[in-house]
């Protein structure tokens, strides 16, 4: 059966009195899968999957790309990068920013994850092979591009850097849906599924060219122009039409112990990622 397919179906992972559940999401409270029926607000969220990787798309919204390069013509093929599993997070989690740092951006996404052994399939085919797709953000650490040699180990690798939920959803044909981010209430990121310069189908099925996708692996799909820095305290939302609203609230940290390897620059290269468009990064994201 296509995931595209309806019913509507969501399941959510959780932590009620201590123990682990997985609901499904009805009308604002949550069924546990032993029956009872309990407030959202009485549980506390973890990931909705467990992946053994998380793949990445580099660009894949032409608004993104020309705010990004400046071109305004698609790439012939996608290129991609990695997430450590280390950087999976869960609705109402904390998005860490460690003191020093000043670039921490957002990247509303949407999550393709993956429901059966994949491998060497054709893009009809990747429907079949989907759990269910998710609001997710791919989270920057901008003051590290300057190095890692483009892999964005340390940019886009940090733990927890990797929001998705706060379910799993399926029977909702993704590529009809809107994505929008929402920066403490404003909307800051939109993007219709549909721009996608590569479709989901397409993404799946390259990948897994070479690559078997296992159950729980996650495909992030790529970001619309406007991403931007966060401040600590900053409350951001991801909401895809069909899916839900992702939400987590950015927090500080000490900064790391070792005073080894690269550190945190502000460079042009650094500020032109993480600042696009902008002139200047605004006083209040220097806190």
């Amino acid at each position: 059966m296509s995931v595209l397919d309806g019913p509507r179906t969501e399941r959510r992972h959780v932590i009620h009195g201590g123990s682990e559940y997985w609901a499904a999401y009805e009308n604002g409270e949550l069924r546990l899968n032993d029956g009872r029926l309990i407030p959202e607000r009485e549980v506390t969220y973890l990931p909705p999957c467990q992946p053994t990787k998380i793949i990445c798309i580099h660009l894949n919204y032409l608004s993104r790309l020309y705010e990004f390069t400046g071109a305004n013509k698609p790439p012939a093929t996608p290129t991609y990068f990695q997430k450590p599993v280390t950087a999976i997070n869960a609705h109402n989690g904390e998005l860490v920013r460690p003191t020093g740092y000043q670039y921490l951006n957002y990247e509303g996404e949407v999550a393709a994850v993956i429901g059966e052994v994949t491998r060497n399939i054709t893009p009809d085919r990747v429907w079949e092979h989907l759990a269910g797709f998710a609001p997710a953000n791919d989270v920057g650490l901008q003051d590290m591009r300057d190095t890692d040699a483009g892999s964005m180990l340390r940019v886009k690798g940090g733990d927890g850097f990797c929001p998705v939920g706060p379910g799993i959803v399926s029977g909702i044909d993704i590529r009809k849906q809107t994505l929008r981010t929402y920066r403490n209430g404003d909307l800051v990121q939109e993007g219709a599924i549909a721009e996608m310069l590569f479709g989901i189908d397409y993404i799946i099925a390259d990948i897994a060219r070479h690559i078997t996708l296992l159950p729980g692996d996650v495909v992030m799909t790529g970001t619309p122009a406007n991403s931007r820095p966060m401040a600590v305290g900053d409350l951001i939302e991801v909401e895809v039409s069909g899916l839900g609203r992702l939400s987590n609230r950015v927090v500080a940290a000490p900064a790391p112990r070792a005073g080894v390897g690269h550190q945190p620059t502000d460079t042009d290269a650094v500020r032109r990622v993480a600042l696009g468009n902008d002139e200047r990064l605004p006083a209040k994201l220097k806190k």
